[in-house]
């Protein structure tokens, strides 16, 4: 039997309570056909001391930093106190233990503020990253170095990962279940988790802002009416024609509620789309280029190359995990998973991914 994935979540003093047990949740949600757990998550503190929680209670670990030495990834959880947010400096012994593990070749994440922790430590010097957008201007005055992008959800820049705040840890950590063992694994994670295994659009539909007067009901029903017919051309008007609203001003509540453009989601619903169909399925490129409305193989390969990086039978090798005939597994709606595949029962489920 294959030993798990040992994850190292090093919680320091002031540490958020909801980040500090989000890699527990969602990586122990992750299994194996057979069950088996694919990750082991353990909790460490510098010198195995107990910590202060931003809830008001103490983190009392079983480990010290000596746990990062054999951990395959280490997630730093985010903080509401402590230097790496007063004035971007970090204990001496923190920061060996950071570097000494991705030197050797561990993922290194951050959950929220803990992108502080990873900047401090030098790790972030010249990368993309991300962190609360509350906590934007203080970060880029500490780490100008820093390429920061507080309006996505999270960024993976290879062994170094980011995410934005709070809950978006879990998007972060769903998406890291996915590059390691697929769509089918991080969905069956999310649903135990109850939680969509991804999230449209980037953070900026969270960022605070003033409530929009009116009395619609926004765009939900139609981008649902929407995902069921990504094998169609849908168009702008139709769309608005569907919310019963003009075509401006449709335009401008989409954009609100998921911070992108309808053109721009329609794209990243048909990408997501045939992102599933290369891990889940055997049809072809071509077919999977028309049942995920983007018309022929070579648009498919243009904007799938473009979002994702790679060329979608590179994709497919890469991703694609073949196990024996799994139990069918059981039937989920929209509203637990996200998406639903239009016009294909049998493929009714989208993946976590980086955000644009």
């Amino acid at each position: 039997m294959s030993v798990p994935h040992r994850i190292a979540v090093l919680a320091l003093d002031g540490v958020v309570a909801l980040d500090l047990g989000t890699p527990a949740q969602v990586f122990g949600a992750a299994r194996a056909d057979d069950r088996t757990p694919l990750y082991a998550v353990a909790t460490c503190t510098p010198g195995g001391q107990p910590v202060r929680s931003s809830a008001g209670f103490q983190v009392l670990p079983e480990h010290g930093l000596e746990l990062l030495d054999s951990a395959d990834t280490v997630i730093v959880p985010g903080i509401h106190a402590g230097s790496p947010l007063l004035d971007g400096t970090l204990a001496a012994g923190v920061t060996d233990a950071l570097h000494a593990a991705y030197a050797r070749g561990a993922r290194v994440m951050s959950i929220c503020t803990g992108a502080f922790v990873l900047a401090a430590a030098g790790l972030l010097d010249g990368r993309p990253a991300t962190t609360h957008w509350a906590y934007a201007p203080r970060f880029r005055r500490l780490h100008p170095g820093v390429r920061l992008d507080p309006d996505v959800l999270f960024v993976d820049d290879g062994r170094v990962l980011t995410s934005a705040g709070v809950a978006a840890g879990i998007d972060l950590c769903l998406h890291v279940v996915r590059t390691d063992h697929g769509s089918a694994v991080a969905n069956r994670a999310a649903r135990r988790c109850v939680v969509p295994p991804w999230r449209e659009g980037g953070q900026a539909q969270y960022i605070e802002r003033p409530v929009p007067r009116g009395t619609d009901n926004g765009t939900a029903a139609t981008r649902e009416w929407a995902r069921q017919r990504l094998h169609e051309p849908v168009a702008l008007r139709e769309m608005a024609a569907h919310a019963r609203m003009s075509v401006r001003t449709f335009t401008r509540h989409f954009r609100s509620e998921t911070g992108l453009s309808p053109a721009q989601w329609l794209l990243q619903q048909r990408t997501e789309y045939a992102r599933v169909l290369l891990e889940t399925t055997d049809l072809s490129v071509d077919r999977i280029a028309r049942d995920a409305g983007f018309g022929t193989t070579a648009a498919l390969r243009q904007h799938f190359h473009t979002r994702v990086g790679v060329a979608p039978t590179a994709y497919r090798r890469t991703f694609r995990h073949p196990s024996p005939a799994p139990s069918p597994a059981p039937r989920s709606t929209s509203a637990d998973l996200g998406v639903v595949a239009p016009g294909r029962p049998d493929v009714s489920e989208l993946s976590t991914t980086t955000t644009p």
